[in-house]
């Protein structure tokens, strides 16, 4: 509340009166009522903070009225007159803190101006992603549609390879689209449509999916029995850019192991996508969920740059995070954590140690007796 007068005010008003009448009448003791009355006013700016005219009236007030007052003690001889010197002291004081308290004031105001135009710089950039992504896919599918099919005439002819660039390029594109909206869109607040979700049985859906894909070495690991809220949808577009990466960062025969961990204290599920590649330097570690990064990598397809910023969004939208750990050929390791919201059944701990998972023909597992065996091998598909 700033000027006119508040309440605060008129006790203020009301306490430095009853100290001028003190000076008056102690004038041996004019020193303490005297500062009682500025010390006062200091506090009483420290919490209005008023602006410039009233501060000037205010001031120009108290040092006419302390000034008259221990003029009054140095009339009738009770002072002498150097504790006038006094007054313009304690004004210059008061003073500077004003000055420091509207600089204060003005960068406060400042800083909120800079959030309020950053958060509607926010929310125009991703109110444009979200219409740039909806109005690119109509175009970007019909053209791929056709050179699709301009690919499929032109096979086994030179022309070929150039359309199967144009082809390559426009799927490329229309990924990069698709992860721009999801991105965009991940901070609505009806991004997420949540449902439990065995986490355990869904990462064997999505073994199964992924293993005919490419010719790695898949593995099945640990699968605890937990169960998340979670969007099916979302969580798959997280889990495809996953296993995306590790294949693009891998070569035939390198090993990409799938777990499910359920932390120590039973809040959190931690997802593991894990594999044998080329790994990631130190340097682009500490960056690899920002937007359009992409790492070094083998001579493999190029990435849009955005499926782990895609990973990020949907793991925070979950209320969850992810993680990641690397080395320079040593592979990596990514962990998406998510809270969990169900306890498993009783008596479901885990997938019990030493029993071996393998991946039947349809991707699915058959439970075998192992000795002692923590993971499990599933042959590397060559399809």
């Amino acid at each position: 509340m700033h000027w006119p007068f508040a309440w605060v005010d008129v006790a203020w008003v009301a306490f430095s009166l009853v100290n001028l009448v003190a000076i008056v009448i102690f004038p041996h003791w004019e020193t303490v009522p005297f500062h009682f009355i500025w010390i006062s006013l200091t506090l009483l700016y420290g919490f209005r903070v008023w602006s410039t005219k009233p501060t000037a009236w205010v001031l120009a007030v108290v040092m006419a009225t302390t000034a008259a007052a221990i003029g009054w003690d140095v009339f009738h001889g009770a002072q002498t007159v150097v504790e006038l010197n006094e007054v313009p002291l304690m004004a210059a004081m008061f003073g500077i803190m004003v000055w420091h308290a509207q600089r204060r004031l003005a960068a406060d105001n400042e800083r909120d101006e800079i959030s309020e135009e950053n958060a509607r710089l926010l929310a125009t950039q991703r109110r444009f992603l979200q219409d740039a992504s909806h109005q690119l896919r109509t175009p970007i599918t019909i053209a791929l549609g056709h050179a699709e099919l301009l690919a499929g005439e032109l096979a086994g002819r030179p022309e070929g390879r150039d359309i199967q660039v144009v082809v390559g390029e426009l799927a490329r594109l229309r990924r990069l689209g698709e992860r721009l909206l999801t991105i965009a869109a991940s901070e609505d607040p009806d991004f997420l449509h949540p449902e439990p979700v065995a986490l355990d049985r869904y990462t064997l859906e999505v073994f199964s999916k992924w293993r005919p894909t490419a010719a790695r070495h898949w593995v099945l690991g640990r699968l605890d029995q937990v169960i998340v809220s979670a969007d099916r949808e979302r969580l798959g577009l997280a889990v495809d850019a996953l296993l995306e990466n590790a294949v693009r960062h891998t070569a035939g025969g390198d090993t990409i192991r799938l777990s499910v961990l359920r932390s120590w204290d039973g809040e959190r599920a931690r997802m593991i996508v894990a594999d044998g590649g080329e790994g990631i330097l130190p340097a682009e570690l500490d960056r690899i969920f920002e937007r359009f990064r992409t790492g070094s990598q083998l001579g493999g397809t190029r990435g849009t740059g955005l499926g782990l910023a895609l990973v990020r969004a949907v793991a925070r939208a979950h209320g969850g995070e992810v993680t990641a750990r690397s080395g320079p050929g040593e592979g990596s390791e990514f962990e998406l954590v998510l809270p969990i919201v169900v306890p498993p059944p009783a008596g479901a701990d885990r997938t019990v140690p030493g029993e071996e998972i393998l991946a039947t023909e349809d991707g699915m597992p058959a439970m075998t007796e192992g000795a002692g065996a923590r993971v499990a091998h599933a042959p590397a598909d060559q399809s």
